[in-house]
């Protein structure tokens, strides 16, 4: 696909994890800066995503948000990176269950653990993760010796599962267990994660 690709981002947002699956998947891409307060709530950009909110991008006339559907339909995009499974391998079940899984349960979890939400005991079936234990017991068994979480190779599952992970240890909504810690240290010393943060860190505003 030839359309121009613009990322519309923040270096200090989830953001950072689309930063990685572009330079994964070896993309030219544009990448336009949108600041929290001022033009993340303008109409022009709320004309790419109503909530307000990055990451986003546009590639010729196609909007996509949300990071777990960007990492998906990038990874669909420029097939040529083999960062999923063909369509007709098992093997791209195992890489939805583990792409959502981790923008649903376990997104949810962490988030309400930093917001220190509890669930009152017997809703636990309203919740999409049920218990914050449940998610992350899930989440350890599916990383836990592997070095990829699909298959024998690197996926954009593990651009998305690696980065909840990742953020989730380093901001205390993700326990530093053995299994996470081993797999983030993989998978953050990977040439295009490394790109990512040094790009994304010269970006960010200086500490204040």
């Amino acid at each position: 696909m030839t359309d121009e690709l613009v990322f519309y981002t923040h270096p200090m947002s989830r953001g950072r994890i689309v930063r990685w699956m572009l330079e994964e998947a070896g993309c030219i891409y544009r990448t336009e800066i949108v600041d929290y307060g001022t033009n993340m709530k303008a109409p022009g950009y709320l004309a790419i995503n109503p909530m307000g909110k990055v990451p986003a991008i546009r590639h010729g006339d196609t909007v996509v948000t949300e990071a777990a559907a960007i990492c998906a339909y990038l990874a669909d995009a420029f097939p040529a990176a083999g960062l999923a499974p063909p369509a007709s391998d098992p093997l791209r079940g195992t890489y939805y269950r583990w792409l959502f899984f981790a923008a649903g349960p376990i997104e949810a979890a962490a988030s309400n653990k930093a917001a220190k939400f509890v669930v009152p005991a017997g809703l636990e079936r309203m919740m999409g993760y049920g218990r914050y234990e449940d998610a992350m017991n899930t989440l350890e068994e599916a990383v836990k010796g592997r070095e990829y979480i699909v298959g024998n190779r690197f996926s954009a599952a593990d651009v998305y599962v690696g980065s909840q992970i990742g953020f989730g240890m380093r901001f205390n909504t993700i326990e530093k267990r053995p299994a996470f810690e081993a797999y983030w240290a993989r998978l953050s010393q990977r040439p295009a994660a490394i790109r990512a943060r040094e790009i994304d860190d010269a970006l960010a505003p200086p500490p204040r």
